[in-house]
């Protein structure tokens, strides 16, 4: 089952601020052509300004320019995680399968 919120927010300071939540979920990073990282945190929008200012790791050199995201208990967020990078295959999470599934 896809994202609930399938239209990406651009991947901005402002935008997250804006739009992403404080609390429990999962999130998607893309851009143009492609998914590029399926994470789960404690806190979305936390998680994804954490990603802006670390702009030297592998998610952030393949540019991503949106993100979308669903609110979920802490319980379901594993779960989640692991069935949108099944559907989606986002290409970091790609190379992360064999540890936590956290690619920072």
């Amino acid at each position: 089952m896809p994202f609930n919120q399938p239209t990406p927010r651009p991947l901005k300071q402002v935008a997250i601020a804006a739009f992403a939540p404080t609390a429990s979920g999962v999130y998607g990073l893309s851009n143009a052509r492609e998914w590029i990282y399926i994470g789960e945190t404690d806190n979305i929008q936390g998680a994804l300004i954490d990603h802006l200012r670390d702009v030297a790791t592998p998610v952030m050199k393949m540019q991503p320019t949106g993100f979308v995201f669903e609110v979920c208990d802490r319980a379901r967020r594993p779960s989640r995680q692991d069935r949108l990078v099944f559907e989606y295959e986002p290409t970091c999470n790609r190379h992360d399968r064999h540890s936590s599934g956290h690619l920072r």
